[in-house]
C-alpha cells in the first residue's frame, strides 16, 4: 500500500557530508511518524533521526550533525548528515508510519541504502 525508496548512500570521506532522500508512493493521507535508522551488520538497527508531530529527535550521536527535514507536498523525507565520522558507517534506512486514505495506519520500511564514512 505504502512503498518507500531511498537515495543518496554512498562513500564519502570523514568530515565529509551526504544527503539522503526518502520518496514515499501509494494511497497516502498523511504522515503519523517519519525516520531514519541504521544498521551496522551484527548489530541492532538503531534509530538516527525521525519526525513526529512536527518535531524533530535525533540519537544523541548525531545531535548537532544530522538534520531531517520533510517535504510533504512530495511525500518526501530528508537526512542532512554532516562532519561524518566513520562510525557512521552503515545501512540506512527510512521508516513511516502513514495514514491510509482509505483510513487505517500502515508502518513500512524502505530497502536501505549504504553509508560508508572513510578515515
Amino acid at each position: 500500500q505504502v512503498q518507500l525508496v531511498e537515495t543518496g548512500g554512498g562513500l564519502v570521506q570523514a568530515g565529509g557530508s551526504l544527503r539522503l532522500s526518502c520518496a514515499a508512493s501509494g494511497s497516502i493521507f498523511s504522515f503519523k511518524y517519519q525516520g531514519w535508522y541504521r544498521q551496522v551488520s551484527g548489530k541492532q538497527r538503531e534509530m538516527v533521526a525521525y519526525i513526529s508531530g512536527g518535531i524533530a529527535n535525533y540519537a544523541d550521536s548525531v545531535k548537532g550533525r544530522f538534520t531531517i527535514s520533510a517535504n510533504n507536498r512530495e511525500n518526501t523525507w530528508y537526512l542532512q548528515m554532516n562532519s561524518l565520522e566513520p562510525e557512521d558507517t552503515a545501512v540506512y534506512f527510512c521508516n513511516a508510519d502513514v495514514t491510509l486514505i482509505a483510513g487505517g495506519n500502515f508502518r513500512t520500511w524502505g530497502q536501505g541504502t549504504q553509508v560508508t564514512v572513510s578515515s
